[in-house]
């Protein structure tokens, strides 16, 4: 399971060669997360509405290599958002993918846009 983790490396909106259509907005839910599949990767989606933002990350925690970051909490830390594992609540940046409370590695992060009634995650292939 751990060659998983190479399969995720961070994006920005100036790297995306493909915008994925990931679904309908409301397949989404409010303050919380979703998982996709693209290619042989799991994304967490988040429609972050208390922010008014939509974020993206791996799926698979980096510590319990498990695919679970979807089902985890988001909150806020100095106003910046957060994703929280639902196994063992270490805490990571929904901007930059960086652990918040703890040693672990960063996780990936992706950029979302939103065109109309639909969500698209953006991937460097």
């Amino acid at each position: 399971m751990i060659a998983n983790l190479s399969t995720y490396e961070s994006v920005t909106t100036e790297e995306v060669k493909v915008w994925f259509k990931a679904g309908p907005v409301h397949k989404f839910p409010k303050n919380g997360g979703a998982c996709i599949k693209y290619k042989d990767k799991q994304i967490a989606v988040f429609n972050f509405t208390r922010q008014g933002q939509w974020y993206a990350c791996q799926n698979l925690c980096p510590h319990k290599m498990e695919m679970v970051l979807s089902r985890g909490m988001i909150g806020e830390e100095d106003r910046h958002p957060k994703i929280a594992c639902p196994l063992h609540k270490s805490t990571f940046s929904l901007k930059t993918g960086e652990n918040l409370n703890g040693s672990l590695d960063a996780i990936a992060t992706y950029p979302v846009k939103v065109e109309g009634e639909t969500v698209y995650v953006g991937f460097m292939e």
